[in-house]
């Protein structure tokens, strides 16, 4: 299917590919379909684009890659509403708030993007604790290392 996108235009995208978010996102309960895009030049970052309107588009990152003793302990009701069975199935994401300059971007671990890559099922899963920040720190030494500079 072709679908209109914010940030790369007109793409064809694997139907198979299609996340369901039966949800939707906070404060965009009517976006159900998402597709993960790759970020031209930069493979560590990801765009979670609506697939049924083309201005609706996150940059996405594990957040794993910056925070490498993140932990999320996904609950029972999130594991049976998206029919998680095997941990290796799981995907986790960080919606990152891009900024000018870009070590001053942030990841918002406070609320990851969780996936169940067997069945394409997602959701944005809000933590209770107060461990992780909405708007984590992109260190200036770690953004050098993922531009490759």
């Amino acid at each position: 299917m072709r679908i209109q996108t914010k940030y790369l235009g007109e793409m064809e995208v694997d139907h198979h590919k299609i996340l369901q978010f039966p949800s939707g996102l906070p404060g965009f309960t009517n976006e159900k379909q998402f597709v993960l895009l790759d970020m031209p030049r930069n493979p560590v970052f990801q765009i979670l684009q609506s697939a049924d309107t083309p201005d609706i588009a996150f940059v996405v990152v594990n957040p794993y890659h910056f925070y490498q003793d993140y932990v999320v302990d996904l609950d029972d009701s999130l594991l049976v509403s998206l029919s998680i069975s095997n941990e290796a199935d799981v995907i986790v994401l960080a919606i990152v708030t891009v900024k000018k300059p870009f070590d001053t971007s942030t990841l918002n671990l406070k609320a990851p993007i969780i996936i169940n890559s067997q069945n394409q099922l997602g959701k944005q899963y809000i933590l209770n604790t107060d461990v992780y920040p909405s708007k984590a720190a992109i260190t200036s030494s770690v953004s050098t290392a993922v531009k490759g500079e």
